[in-house]
């Protein structure tokens, strides 16, 4: 009987490299870059013109908020007495125009805004720059 020659055993790579690239594109494609969710800083919009709201009998309640401060009505109180100035307000249509610096993080102004809702403050503005 004739003997086969043995030829030696070739791998085709082709395919695999083929397989490597679409797991690598999935990966890519399915994984999730998440930034850090406790740093997000509130972007607030800019105003279409630089005309202010005005009242018609009412007056605002003023509230300032900054990275470092709050401030009622021009008087800088902290988040925990907030609250209790905020109940302390008998008209609950009062209109509450809120100022809000750039560089306020999201969590302060929802603790601000949490606050309003629950004292029963609904008109609400929020001021942006020009």
């Amino acid at each position: 009987m004739k003997r086969r020659s043995r030829e030696p055993l070739h791998f085709e790579m082709t395919p695999l490299i083929d397989v490597v690239f679409l797991l690598i594109i999935f990966f890519m494609v399915t994984s999730v870059f998440k930034k850090d969710e406790l740093s997000l800083l509130l972007a607030l919009p800019k105003a279409a013109s630089g005309e202010s709201l005005k009242a018609n009998e009412k007056e605002f309640l003023k509230l300032e908020l900054s990275a470092e401060e709050l401030a009622v009505a021009g008087e800088k109180i902290s988040l925990e007495e907030l609250p209790s100035r905020l109940t302390s307000i008998s008209d609950k249509a009062q209109p509450v125009e809120m100022r809000v610096d750039k560089d306020v993080r999201y969590e302060r102004v929802i603790t601000v805004l949490d606050s309003l809702k629950a004292a029963g403050l609904q008109n609400i503005n929020l001021i942006t720059e020009k």
